[in-house]
């Protein structure tokens, strides 16, 4: 089967992703003191925090509480990749260490036309920021 080089857009939109991680506070703290998300959004049942939205520019991530019903150490994340694009990717990386966080690659100008560097949260999803260099 070939693929089309150019195709008609159907629809125009924005993104925004939700992934169930299992501990909500932690995952928070890490996206919001790690990485510079801000909070848009906070959902409470019984006192404790059971969905949070954050957002950076147009780049929105919803997280919600795992209540463990699958199992706690099931593997999440696996062959999926959070790509985020944006205009500075090496003050993004900088900032990340700053904070105490980790990096999976440093930040390096890819073959196919993009710098980026790569970042795992709390629950094992890969988040890779994202600058075109044409």
């Amino acid at each position: 089967m070939s693929i089309p080089s150019s195709a008609p857009e159907v629809f125009k939109g924005t993104t925004s992703l939700s992934i169930t991680v299992k501990d909500i506070r932690t995952s928070v703290a890490w996206y919001q003191g790690v990485v510079g998300f801000g909070i848009e959004r906070a959902v409470e049942r019984d006192g404790a925090p059971v969905f949070v939205t954050l957002k950076a520019g147009d780049v929105r991530v919803s997280l919600n509480q795992d209540d463990g019903k699958k199992g706690w150490e099931r593997i999440k994340g696996l062959g999926f990749s959070i790509n985020v694009w944006t205009d500075n990717v090496d003050a993004i990386a900088h900032h990340i260490k700053a904070q105490g966080g980790t990096l999976d690659s440093e930040p390096v100008d890819a073959p196919w036309g993009a710098r980026y560097f790569r970042v795992t949260d709390p629950d094992g999803f890969k988040l890779a920021f994202l600058k075109s260099l044409s």
